[in-house]
């Protein structure tokens, strides 16, 4: 019987340190999360990567065509999710989209630099770990 692929909701800075430095931790995640399960993705979480990528300073670092092109490989190799249960559980009231597409999405992980999501740890049995974390919690 075929195992399950785990489903991943990765944070929008675990996104851009991916793309921006591939052999970082950010990046080793990302690449293990993309490879062996499902990335999730909201209107939301896409609309806040696509702003910030498109940010004059990104400018220095990345040509158009590169963030065109992982934004094009990001939404064709992600399952995209329609946001149904409105949460407010974060002390950040602007992360609170990425607890709504783990739980909407049924998700098996949150990858996330940021502590006012890590602080929540589990959220509804789901895990919120860091990118280093997620890459210990895959090797077990």
């Amino acid at each position: 019987m075929r195992k399950k692929a785990k489903r991943f909701v990765l944070d929008v800075n675990v996104l851009v340190s991916a793309l921006l430095l591939a052999d970082s931790t950010p990046g080793k995640a990302f690449r293990i999360a993309y490879e062996q399960g499902k990335l999730l993705l909201s209107e939301q979480v896409f609309k806040e990567l696509f702003a910030v990528l498109s940010r004059e300073k990104i400018d220095r670092y990345l040509l158009w065509d590169e963030r065109q092109r992982f934004l094009a490989a990001l939404l064709l190799h992600s399952t995209l999710i329609e946001i149904q249960e409105q949460i407010s559980a974060c002390r950040d009231p602007d992360d609170n989209h990425i607890l709504e597409l783990a739980a909407n999405g049924r998700a098996d992980c949150i990858i996330t630099g940021d502590s006012d999501l890590l602080v929540l740890h589990p959220f509804r049995k789901i895990p919120i770990l860091t990118p280093a974390q997620f890459l210990e919690w895959v090797a077990n």
